[in-house]
């Protein structure tokens, strides 16, 4: 008889650890799910700006000729480094991107290679958005045309434009 009434308490406890692993589970389950949701938005925003740079770079090299040539400068340009300047010159490839809160953009700026004074070069930037408006996804491209020879520079913008 001395064991009369200890069930109770040892259920309880069982109980308070199922209901604390449950809890845990849950919660790893939700963290899992909302890391699986910005991969997935990041993935939309990257496949969105590479989308606009391919279809930019298609339209610079269709549409390049000599006698439109960029002013020699000696650096890289900067426009795209300012949003709002961006925003006002930047073209817009496609109308929408599928499941984009908008559609990807693209910018094109010219230059003259110092080295190379016959051959023309472009820096285009590309912007694709995600499902968020957080969501954005910086590319760019350098586009170097010598005659006939078409070069592709391709590189990751790590920090968003200021």
């Amino acid at each position: 008889m001395r064991h009369h009434g200890t069930v109770l308490p040892i259920v309880l406890l069982i109980s308070a650890m199922l209901l604390a692993t449950s809890a845990a589970w849950f919660e790893t389950s939700l963290a899992a799910a909302r890391s699986a949701m910005n991969v997935r938005d990041y993935l939309q925003a990257f496949h969105a700006a590479d989308s606009a740079l391919t279809l930019c770079a298609r339209s610079v090299i269709g549409s390049t000729d000599s006698s439109g040539a960029p002013p020699a400068v000696g650096a890289a340009p900067t426009q795209w480094k300012v949003e709002p300047a961006f925003e006002g010159a930047a073209l817009t490839p496609v109308a929408q991107w599928p499941g984009s809160s908008r559609a990807p953009q693209c910018m094109v700026e010219p230059w003259r290679l110092a080295s190379r004074p016959d051959a023309r070069a472009y820096l285009l930037t590309s912007r694709g958005f995600g499902k968020s408006k957080e969501s954005h996804v910086w590319l760019q491209m350098e586009l170097v045309i010598d005659g006939d020879k078409i070069e592709r520079h391709w590189r990751r913008v790590a920090a968003r434009p200021f």
